[in-house]
């Protein structure tokens, strides 16, 4: 009787791990599944996107309106963003596919700046015309080679979960017909940037990411590294620290430093040129507030210039449960720089600061010679709305959509209920950014 019931349970018991395996091969295998439809629609969706693209441009070449150019050379950026998402959601992580990207960028940039230019006054040149012809010619050979690999993994049933286990693994097979067909792709694109085809007209308008590359000073050591970080975290010296340097794919050098003592636990990553922390963070237990935003926002002001970065103005503050964040701006002669922005958290029970992010502002700080305006602030409010109740204005610098530091007048006003910060262009009186300040959020 009791064997059995023992028989009876162990089956039971097989028969439910079976179910219970069986069920988790169907889950992992619906998961690969929509998976694998989403890498085969994104990369179908950017062949197609290619092949608008060339068409698109071919279109621009012909027409003679400027009226009908203007909305073409729109509808080419526009595929040219579509076509930059498609490659993203490709498992390309692994495989080098910087040289297409930059390409797609530079086509954007040069159908963005012509396409809300005044066309009428400022026509397309001689010059951009032949790169519009390079760029017909060249996004005609990369429309080839998609289409010579959308045609292969359909004839043969190819599988991009092969190509994202192949290239995590590093185990690349040599007749691996997708990867050599963004190999080839990749390598065609590079021979157009080495030719530096149409630099002159729109690849200088790209601006690059410096990477810190603006940075001043001389290296530092792993050992000057931890002395920076026992200064902010205010952890002895009895305490240890882990170091690590950066690896060799990085594209700047920098420390990562940690250091505990049980109830606190605090990271930093240094850059090797100058000993600039890049980002810190202090992880404690935040206890009550017990002092007020306006006191914290001092205790970052003054942390900030007692660690030599000067000129800052607070420009934005919030509180997040029981710490304090806040915004600082670079301001030169009432100017603000916002490029140049740093943010600090502090700690509301007791002022401490337990973060502090630079990222922005060492790779875009810089000595600038700021333009002078060419239009007046009145001028300037003249293009903001008629119904913006303009509460402040001044002079600042930011960087556009075509990535570009311009100087503008800022606006902040109100319409209706809303709050808005307007830019105009203090050059040209163009509207380069409408942005609508968030408000307090209802709870619900």
């Amino acid at each position: 009787m009791i064997r059995g019931i023992i028989i009876a349970v162990l089956i039971i018991g097989v028969a439910g791990t079976a179910f219970w395996g069986y069920q988790e091969h169907q889950e992992k295998n619906a998961i690969l599944i929509n998976a694998e439809n989403n890498y085969q629609r994104a990369f179908h969706e950017l062949t197609y996107q290619m092949d608008m693209l060339h068409d698109g441009i071919g279109a621009t070449l012909a027409m003679n309106s400027r009226k009908s150019l203007s909305p073409a050379l729109a509808d080419v950026w526009r595929l040219t963003s579509q076509a930059h998402s498609d490659v993203g959601q490709l498992p390309l992580s692994l495989l080098p596919f910087n040289k297409t990207e930059e390409f797609l960028s530079q086509i954007g940039d040069f159908s963005y700046r012509t396409a809300v230019r005044d066309l009428d006054k400022n026509p397309l040149t001689d010059e951009e015309y032949k790169s519009l012809e390079k760029l017909y010619e060249q996004s005609a050979e990369i429309q080839d080679e998609l289409r010579t690999v959308q045609n292969l993994v359909m004839k043969n049933n190819l599988r991009w979960m092969d190509v994202e286990m192949a290239l995590a693994s590093g185990k690349e097979q040599a007749d691996n017909t997708i990867i050599d067909g963004f190999k080839t792709v990749e390598k065609n694109v590079t021979g157009y940037t080495e030719a530096n085809v149409g630099t002159t007209t729109f690849v200088n308008n790209q601006k690059k990411d410096n990477n810190f590359k603006k940075l001043k000073g001389k290296n530092i050591t792993k050992d000057q590294a931890v002395a920076l970080l026992r200064k902010y975290s205010g952890i002895g010296e009895s305490k240890d620290a882990r170091v690590e340097k950066s690896g060799k794919g990085s594209e700047f050098e920098f420390y990562s430093v940690s250091i505990g003592n049980g109830g606190t636990d605090a990271s930093m990553d240094v850059t090797k040129k100058g000993g600039y922390p890049i980002w810190y963070i202090n992880n404690r237990n935040v206890k009550d507030a017990v002092i007020s935003l306006n006191e914290a926002s001092r205790n970052a002001s003054k942390f900030l210039k007692e660690n030599d970065f000067e000129q800052l103005e607070l420009f934005e503050s919030a509180q997040y449960n029981n710490i304090g964040v806040f915004t600082f701006v670079k301001n030169i002669d009432g100017v603000r720089i916002y490029p140049d922005s740093i943010k600090v958290k502090v700690a509301l029970d007791n002022g401490q600061i337990v973060g502090f992010a630079a990222d922005e502002y060492l790779r875009n700080h810089h000595d600038r010679e700021t333009a002078e305006p060419t239009i007046s602030i009145e001028k300037a409010k003249g293009y903001t709305s008629p119904n913006l109740k303009v509460m402040e204005e001044r002079q600042a610098v930011i960087v556009n959509d075509l990535n570009e530091e311009v100087l503008c007048y800022e606006f902040l006003g109100m319409m209706g209920k809303d709050t808005y910060r307007i830019f105009i262009n203090a050059q040209n009186g163009q509207e380069e950014k409408v942005e609508r300040l968030k408000s307090t959020e209802q709870l619900y």
